[in-house]
């Protein structure tokens, strides 16, 4: 099958369309400590595997730069430059670093399930590595306590949002191809 390219308008309309389903979705969260649960991680798989590292990683930093400017984007409902400064601020900026990530594995192999879950699980650990150093730093905490509160209340939930971002994303993908909405 040939490659479609997308118009300009139709990409901006695309990463538009996903960061705003990023603002919709990503501050539900459940609170369970200093860092909460929170939908983010799988729409931003979600939004890779829909549009690749690109225009995926564009749609992250416009949600960022929303949230930034005061919109009420965060976990809980939350924004402002207070929250990205602040110590689960490493995590949402980490957002970028995994959004390339998982877009890199993806695209290079071509979709395949392996590699999509793979680079899927290498974008969250450098999440978890980003996210948790810059935890650290700010509270001025030792790496287990950070690691017993910034990852180990994650992993379980992280490996389940993985698995449905590939059979999820996989069919979406796959109808929205066909019908010619994304390349």
């Amino acid at each position: 099958m040939k490659e479609r390219t997308l118009s300009g308008v139709h990409q901006i309309c695309l990463i538009a369309l996903m960061s705003a389903v990023m603002c919709v979705i990503a501050p539900l969260s459940i609170p369970i400590g200093e860092v909460p649960v929170s939908a983010a991680t799988l729409v931003i798989y979600l939004t890779v595997y829909l549009l690749g590292t690109k225009m995926g990683t564009i749609s992250c930093i416009i949600y960022l730069l929303l949230g930034f400017a005061g919109l009420p984007v965060f976990s809980g409902y939350t924004a402002g430059a207070a929250k990205l400064l602040g110590p689960t601020g490493g995590y949402l900026t980490g957002y970028i670093f995994m959004a390339l990530i998982c877009g890199i594995f993806m695209e290079k192999s071509s979709y395949k399930t392996v590699w999509c879950i793979t680079g899927m699980i290498a974008g969250t650990a450098v999440l978890y590595i980003f996210g948790t150093a810059w935890f650290m730093i700010l509270t001025k905490c030792e790496l287990g306590y950070a690691a017993a509160v910034c990852v180990a209340p994650f992993l379980i939930g992280d490996l389940a949002k993985i698995i449905l971002s590939e059979l999820a994303g996989r069919e979406i993908r796959k109808r929205l191809v066909a019908a010619g909405l994304i390349g």
